[in-house]
């Protein structure tokens, strides 16, 4: 059975206070409860998670595993709900951003979420689009800050680095690529229908360009979709190839459902950057997004 949020925190705080009765506190809960739901979410896992002593609670081995992937599904969460909200609140948020597919899907809503944070005051808008769309935006006036990952940006704009990126060519386990025993070359991409983003994507124009310094050909394309998620999903379902961002397939590649194929002479490395009108300095809200990002990006 799927255990309930509610458990999975109060495990992440066991592990942290190193007491049921101190976790219990922090989510106003009663000891006899937090025990009890402890003993629950053990059962429905099949395994021994806290260590009960005189002196307190300690995580079990298999119990810092689960904590660890327990922290993740909360911090997905969190990230779900800032977005939903930043979805939800665009029309009249005080800073108003547009972000590509990649971008909106993986990084923004936690840095937004970190803003939150520290200016709960603060409502941000979250417009979720194509590069192309969101250097429309940011030109028309009608967000104040962009993030991209199209390899260029129109100079109108100035625009700043905020992450390092790579894109993969994925294929599902039972594809005639994974039993290679050389990588691809870059003909071999041109020459085979992928399917892909549409065009104006970020992820479409890297590897368009990819191709040609290459040397390649044009890329053919099987099928074209409107999402990231679209492309992933028809890869998993054996329509065919495509390139994606790792970023996008993280979980998929770790846990077997796509394998990443090499590709020898193709620089498929891209830059995620932030974008806003040039000649004018970034204030206020807008400034204070920017910096999270960077140093979330390190």
């Amino acid at each position: 059975m799927t255990p309930d949020l509610e458990s999975l925190r109060l495990l992440v705080l066991v592990g942290e206070l190193g007491s049921i009765g101190r976790a219990a506190a922090k989510l106003g809960i009663a000891q006899p409860s937090a025990s009890k739901r402890l003993a629950t979410l053990e059962r429905r896992l099949g395994l021994a998670l806290v260590d009960r002593t005189r002196r307190g609670s300690a995580l079990t081995p298999d119990g810092r595993v689960v904590t660890d992937w327990a922290r993740r599904v909360l911090d997905e969460l969190n990230a779900l709900v800032t977005g939903a909200e930043a979805l939800r609140t665009r029309r009249e948020a005080e800073l108003r951003v547009a972000a590509s597919l990649t971008v909106a899907e993986h990084l923004a809503p936690g840095w937004i979420g970190e803003l939150r944070r520290t200016r709960p005051d603060v409502y941000v808008g979250l417009v979720v689009t194509n590069s192309s769309i969101v250097c429309d935006l940011v030109l028309g006036g009608e967000v104040d800050l962009g993030f991209v990952e199209s390899p260029t940006v129109p100079k109108e704009l100035s625009a700043r680095r905020i992450a390092a990126d790579r894109l993969a060519v994925v294929v599902p386990p039972l594809h005639p690529w994974v039993r290679r025993r050389r990588p691809l070359t870059a003909v071999d991409l041109a020459e085979t229908p992928l399917v892909v983003r549409e065009s104006g994507s970020g992820t479409r124009e890297t590897l368009e360009r990819a191709l040609r310094q290459a040397k390649a050909g044009p890329l053919r394309s099987l099928a074209e979709f409107g999402s990231t998620t679209a492309v992933r999903s028809a890869v998993v379902d054996g329509a065919g190839p495509a390139v994606l961002s790792v970023l996008a397939v993280d979980s998929d590649l770790a846990e077997g459902r796509l394998v990443e194929v090499t590709v020898d002479g193709l620089d498929l490395r891209r830059q995620l950057r932030a974008v806003w009108p040039a000649g004018r300095r970034l204030i206020g809200s807008g400034a204070e997004l920017l910096s999270v990002a960077l140093r979330a990006s390190g």
